[in-house]
Order: structure tokens, then sequence, then C-alpha cells
């Protein structure tokens, strides 16, 4: 199936991917977290499990109902199937899915699709319009295509880690796993880029996106200054490489809040703040430059003051001096703000059973489009009759036969 340009009147208001097809072939968190960015841009996902289900289900400490609070945080809006591909007809099952799927993601150790029969040219060379986006550790090319990867090792390999923690302390993991999730916002863009080039030439494409590649990709201009200089970045804590003022701050109350005075202009704003007015004309402080340099002379005249009133009481005089200013939340008080900004940020998920989750909403918004509400992640199997149904025209006594032979199950299989 290819979906062609929207021209109902219905779908120019609905969101971008309606009428796309998405087959999701990914466990764990890369794959099911850029699967889910489809699917929130209007993607009908079919997520194919394992008769397992997605190991993802039961990691711990946190449920709701039979399902991990972690799986419940990257599968919302989709569709589940729950196949052996084992079994040569649960192969032949899915061979016809990929065959009514505009795209396929998966993010199988490279070669392993072949190995269990899904040939990717020899899909696509029956299927050109088919794009299919491989998500892996290293890459399918390169000398560590075949060496396993998980978030902590390529955060480790590229350098991210470290960047991270204080400097002459230990190398700390970033508190969010970016080397899964920056891996799928980097194959949900492709896939958006192939679906376009589609539409142009009519050819999909086969997508390679490597977690370590895109770690590095995200070293932004700390990269940059080490190819340009020849340095080694250090870690920054909570402070800036370029910027001396760009930092955080522990208050008399042993809040911290973070400042980014990174302009003359705020400069001079921070000080007044402060009650520091003799520092803009200390010749140590009077440029960018002088500041970074005077550094270890600038920091303590700057902590002392801070520790002269709460964190709280210190939003107004910086807001009023034009410093860009913010308390560091706890996620929990992120979390209330999200709600109180009424941005749709902070969604509740319901299912039938009255199984319920309040997850974190889809970032982006488009003008004007109807998005219905978001929908409880799959229970394993839910959707048998519906998808192979609508996909596959299955008849129910072929549903029913596929099952008895444990080809595929269904939530309503399992029910005693």
């Amino acid at each position: 199936m290819i979906a062609t340009p929207h021209t109902d009147a219905t779908l120019k208001a609905s969101l971008p991917l309606a009428g796309y097809r998405i087959l999701d072939l990914t466990t764990f968190l890369s794959g099911p977290f850029c699967t889910q960015i489809l699917a929130d841009l209007g993607a009908e996902v079919v997520k194919v499990e394992a008769p397992e289900g997605d190991s993802s289900r039961a990691i711990p400490p946190h449920f709701v109902g039979d399902d991990s609070a972690y799986f419940l945080g990257a599968n919302r809006n989709k569709k589940s199937l729950a196949i052996d591909m084992k079994h040569p007809e649960g192969l032949a099952l899915v061979k016809r899915l990929i065959g009514e799927a505009d795209v396929v993601v998966e993010n199988f150790r490279p070669g392993v699709a072949g190995r269990i029969g899904l040939h990717i040219e020899a899909l696509r060379e029956a299927q050109p319009s088919l794009i299919w986006a491989s998500i892996s550790g290293f890459g399918q090319t390169g000398p560590w295509r075949d060496k396993p990867a998980y978030d902590m090792i390529v955060q480790a390999l590229s350098g991210v880690m470290s960047l991270t923690g204080e400097p002459g302390r230990p190398a700390v993991r970033l508190g969010i796993p970016a080397g899964d999730m920056v891996a799928g916002m980097y194959a949900a863009i492709a896939i958006n880029a192939a679906l376009a080039d589609r539409e142009r030439h009519g050819a999909g494409r086969t997508i390679d996106v490597s977690m370590l590649d895109c770690q590095l990709a995200m070293l932004s201009y700390q990269s940059t200054y080490s190819l340009v200089a020849g340095v080694t970045p250090q870690p920054q804590g909570a402070r800036h490489d370029s910027i001396p003022t760009y930092r955080s701050f522990t208050a008399g109350d042993g809040r911290e809040l973070v400042v980014t005075a990174n302009t003359e202009r705020m400069w001079r704003g921070l000080c007044a703040a402060l009650d520091l007015d003799e520092l803009p004309g200390d010749q140590r402080f009077d440029s960018g430059s002088k500041r970074l340099a005077s550094r270890d002379a600038l920091w303590p005249l700057l902590e002392a003051a801070f520790l002269t009133r709460s964190a709280a009481e210190w939003i107004e005089p910086l807001t009023a001096n034009g410093v860009p200013v913010a308390l560091i939340k706890t996620v929990p008080e992120a979390l209330t703000d999200a709600r109180e900004a009424g941005r749709g940020m902070v969604i509740s998920v319901e299912d039938e059973t009255g199984n319920r989750a309040d997850v974190v909403g889809n970032p982006i918004k488009f003008s004007g489009a109807v998005e219905a509400p978001a929908t409880y992640p799959p229970a394993l199997g839910a959707d048998a009759h519906s998808v192979l149904g609508e996909w596959l025209a299955c008849p129910t006594d072929e549903i029913g036969d596929l099952q008895d032979k444990g080809v595929l199950l269904s939530r309503a299989a399992l029910t005693p």
C-alpha cells in the first residue's frame, strides 16, 4: 500500500502521517520510541511481538496491570500482534503484512533479519515502494557491526559520558537513555524524509541508523572543539566550556538554580541583580574572553552572592534584569508544571479493562490538526482480528487456525 497525498477536507486537518501503515518489528526502546513518534504523527503502527512479548513489558519495578511502566512510556497509539516468526507460517504471515506496509522498522542486530528469513533487498525488489528502517548499535556496515550495544555502551564509546559529571570525578551516564532515544528520533526523521522522497519518485529507501553515529552527531560543538583545536573536552558539571556565567548556583536555602547570562547585556543584568555593580568595570571581567580566563576569580564572588537569598527569591530580580533563570526542578515538579501549562504534555490513557496510566505526550503540535485521544499501549496480541482482517482480509476461521497452531496468539486466545 502506498498512501497518496491527502485530498479529503477532513484528512487535510488530520495529522500528517494519517493513511500510512508502519510495521513495527522492534523491541525495548530505540525502535519503539521511533514508532511511537510515527504513531503520534498519525500513522497506523502495528507492533509485531514474539509470543512472549516485547521484553520491555517485564522491566521492574513499576507496573500497571501486567505491563511495565517502562513499556507504557514508548508504545502508545499502537496495535499489537503476537506472531511466532520461528514457525514457517508465522514468517509467511509477517511477509504478507510487509506487503501491505509503507514502512518496516526493526532493531535486530545486523544480519538477524536475513537469518530469520526477512531478506531486505529481496523484499524491496518485490515491493519497490517499501521503506525499510534498521536501527542498530553500530550500523549495518563497519568493523563493529556485530557487537551488541545498549544505551550506556554508546554513551561511553561516543565520548558523551566523558563530558558528563563533575570535573575530577568519575564519568556519569546521562540521566535519560539518550543513546536509545536519539537513535529513535533520527530514524523517525529518516523515515519521514524517505516518505517525502517516495511521494516524488515512487521508490522506497533502505535506512541504516547507528546508535553510536547518532551519539557522535549529538556531541555538537564539543566535537568541533576537539577536531579544530585538538583539545580533549572535559566534564563540565552544570557549567559551560565557553561561557562562565552559564551555569548552576546553590542558593542560601540549599536549592539550586541556573542562570544563562551569555551576552554582555545579560552579564550586566546579572551583576545588577546580585548587587555586584563593581564587577562590570573590573578589567578582569570586562569582556567574555576575559571572564572565561578569570573564571576562577569570578565564580567565588557570584557563588557568595547567591548564598544571601533562597533560590525562589532570586527569580524575580534576575528576571527583572533580563537574565534567563530557572530553578532546577525534580521530575515530579517538572511534570506538575507541564500539566498546568495546558499543552498536552502529560496525558492520561486507559484501556477497556480499566488500566490507566499518565504518560508524557507528543511534543509536536500542528495548527488545525484534528488529533484523536491517545490510545493505551496495546495488550500483547490484542489486535489480531482487526489488523489481519483489515490489512490481509483474513477470515475468522483462518485466524482461528493460526491460533490453534501456535503461530498467532491473541488476548482472546490467552484468556481462560
